[in-house]
């Protein structure tokens, strides 16, 4: 956790959000991750995304299940989804939520978006074209090779 946790003071300093993470294996680092939204230009650069991201390549694959995340700040639910995606073992936070929305940082909205009907987002959310996209499910559930996640 000290890692992550200097990582993000690290980070404000060069220009980034004031996020860090690890991803531990074994008791040892294998991978780090800060946040990079505005210095990449990229939403998703979260450090627990980037984390995962680079221990995944440095491990070779998409799960993560024997590893644990330490992040400065409780995930977002992005990196919520990304946590559960990779399947790591155990999460370790430093700041709650509530403490990085003190500072401008809050995704409450996203929850309370995801409990809204699709129309009535902040962006609304429009289905079509469900039959023809089903041809996707279909050739997946039909393929023999296919590598399950």
């Amino acid at each position: 956790m000290a890692r992550a946790i200097q990582l993000s003071v690290e980070n404000v300093h060069s220009g980034g959000g004031p996020f860090g993470a690890v991803v531990v294996k074994d008791g040892a680092i294998i991978a780090e991750g800060v946040n990079r939204v505005t210095a990449s230009n990229d939403p998703t650069a979260h450090a627990e995304v980037s984390a995962i991201r680079a221990a995944c390549a440095k491990l070779g694959g998409f799960e993560l299940k024997d590893c644990d995340l330490y992040t400065s700040c409780e995930p977002c639910p992005m990196c919520l989804g990304a946590i559960y995606w990779a399947r790591l073992a155990h999460v370790y936070f430093g700041n709650f939520a509530g403490d990085a929305a003190r500072i401008g940082f809050d995704d409450a909205f996203i929850y309370r978006e995801l409990a809204q009907p699709h129309a009535q987002r902040e962006i609304p959310m429009t289905q079509m074209m469900r039959e023809e996209a089903l041809a996707g499910f279909r050739a997946w559930e039909a393929k023999t090779n296919k590598i399950e996640y």
